[in-house]
């Protein structure tokens, strides 16, 4: 059976370093995965040009780094605490736990055909859909637990005092309670030392925007723009990093005056979907899809997510629509709330019109792990170089701003002096800050090929006329047209290139 173009990127990220197992050694570690040398490039540089495009090259947006563990209160205050769960279903063919808003839903009492043990050979079963509506995403059963709340968040406790001791030393005390008295008596004791590690990066925003305000001294419209991990104790993992326990974000919160929210959300919609084209993805992968009424957050007057085709397996054939970012008006809903809970005053006064207001907030979050999925995804082709021969060429078409290597350079040959000059440029690139590869193994068609492998825009070789005229060979990585320029100056012009 032929693989997928997904188990060909799977195998093409382990291969040359993009992406691997977390912990493979002792079995991996599942939802969990490591950047390797060219996929920490890849990822860094996605966001280094969010973080240029967002803040560096805006006036009205400035930076923040917070804290992932923050006071447990200002999850109570956003809502996670108390609303921050999944309804979590487990089946019992296939032993696969999901979510129960995200099965595929099914008419009660139907028929359905699953295999035994969600296994492809297994014996075929026919079943019944329950009252509930749905059935395993997995293996088609109807088969299924009841549902139970799961808390998305991850808790630990902070401080030197473990509270496990204090829990043992209560049993005692309360097995003659009831459930819902012991319950409340283990969580006063959880609750003493209890913090959360952060499900988004958009709160540590919120609770400084005050500080903001007043260092920086901005004004509405502005954005305060974070970079950094998030953690949800996920229910269902898949497709490699897209859908990940723990997670990098790259999130806007840009406040503006009520009455100018809509305008600016447009404005939003259009700019973060124009920035993924910018970068060089396929328009035609990209679509920008509307929440319905029903799915807005209890924070949203309106959102929508930008999602790219990915080229998933599926039950229904190849490729999925999944989200890359959601762009989101969520009104004055948090800093009231922050407001409320802690009894500051988090508004703006407008000194001209002397007009006190609390500003709407508009939320552009992106993943920048989802982000790097989908760059690599789109980035993957393969190319017919000669039919007759069944020559065909693994190639990644990064965009040459996020590609991991800019650069790589070879000598023709390992003698006449060819690696010294080889090395001289390669050092002079890298002084430059432009990421070079220096490779002198193998034949230089293979040394071509394994560069265009890893996405590598240019390819620069020293060979016979570099000794005797001081050019080089430039070779581009999607036509394949070569050309010489003098080897004086060569890192101004990749600069230039770059731009």
């Amino acid at each position: 059976m032929a693989e997928s173009t997904m188990q060909k990127i799977v195998s093409l990220a382990k291969r040359r370093g993009f992406i691997f197992q977390s912990s493979e050694i002792y079995g991996g570690l599942k939802a969990c995965y490591d950047y390797g040398p060219l996929g920490v490039e890849l990822k860094r540089n996605i966001k280094d040009a969010w973080w240029r495009d967002t803040v560096h090259r805006r006036e009205d947006v400035v930076g923040l780094d917070c804290s992932i563990i923050m006071h447990p209160d200002v999850w109570k205050a956003s809502g996670h605490l108390a609303g921050f769960s999944d309804p979590l279903v487990d089946c019992r063919n296939c032993k696969e736990r999901f979510r129960a808003d995200k099965a595929p839903r099914a008419e009660p009492a139907s028929k359905t055909l699953y295999r035994e043990g969600g296994k492809k050979d297994g014996k075929k079963l026919e079943g019944v859909v329950g009252p509930q509506g749905y059935v395993c995403p997995v293996c088609g059963s109807g088969d299924l637990s009841p549902e139970r709340q799961f808390n998305l968040m991850f808790r630990t406790s902070l401080g030197p005092v473990d509270p496990m001791q204090e829990i043992l030393d209560a049993v005692d005390d309360i097995h003659a309670l009831d459930a819902k008295a012991r319950r409340e008596k283990l969580w006063s004791i959880i609750e003493q030392t209890a913090v959360y590690l952060r499900p988004e990066t958009a709160q540590g925003m919120f609770v400084n925007f005050l500080n903001v305000l007043n260092s920086a001294r901005m004004k509405p419209p502005f954005g305060i723009a974070q970079c950094g991990k998030s953690y949800r104790n996920e229910i269902t993992t898949s497709n490699l990093t897209f859908r990940t326990c723990e997670f990098e974000q790259m999130e806007l919160e840009f406040f503006v005056e009520p009455g100018t929210d809509e305008k600016w959300y447009e404005y939003w919609r259009k700019t973060r979907l124009d920035w993924y084209t910018s970068l060089g993805m396929n328009p035609g992968r990209l679509r920008l899809r509307d929440h319905d009424q029903s799915e807005l957050a209890h924070y949203a007057k309106a959102c929508v997510d930008i999602e790219y085709f990915f080229p998933f397996e599926n039950p229904q054939g190849g490729g999925e629509w999944g989200e890359l970012e959601g762009i989101a008006n969520r009104t004055d809903y948090d800093l009231k709330r922050h407001a409320e809970f802690t009894g500051k005053e988090l508004s703006y006064f407008e000194t001209e019109t002397k007009n006190r207001y609390v500003p709407y907030v508009i939320e552009p979050a992106a993943g920048a792990d989802r982000a790097t999925l989908a760059f690599l995804c789109d980035a993957y082709d393969e190319e017919a170089v000669d039919a007759e021969k069944n020559d065909v060429r693994t190639v990644l078409r990064f965009h040459p701003r996020i590609a991991p290597v800019k650069v790589a350079v070879f000598p023709l040959v390992k003698k006449d002096g060819m690696p010294e000059k080889a090395k001289e440029v390669t050092r002079e690139l890298l002084a430059e800050g432009i990421n070079s590869f220096y490779d002198e193994s193998g034949a230089i068609g293979r040394r071509y090929r394994r560069m265009d492998e890893v996405g590598t825009p240019w390819c620069v070789t020293i060979d016979t006329d570099t000794l005797s005229s001081g050019t080089v060979t430039v070779r581009e990585r999607d036509s394949m047209e070569q050309s010489r320029i003098p080897m004086g100056g060569i890192a101004q012009y990749f600069r230039n290139r770059l731009k």
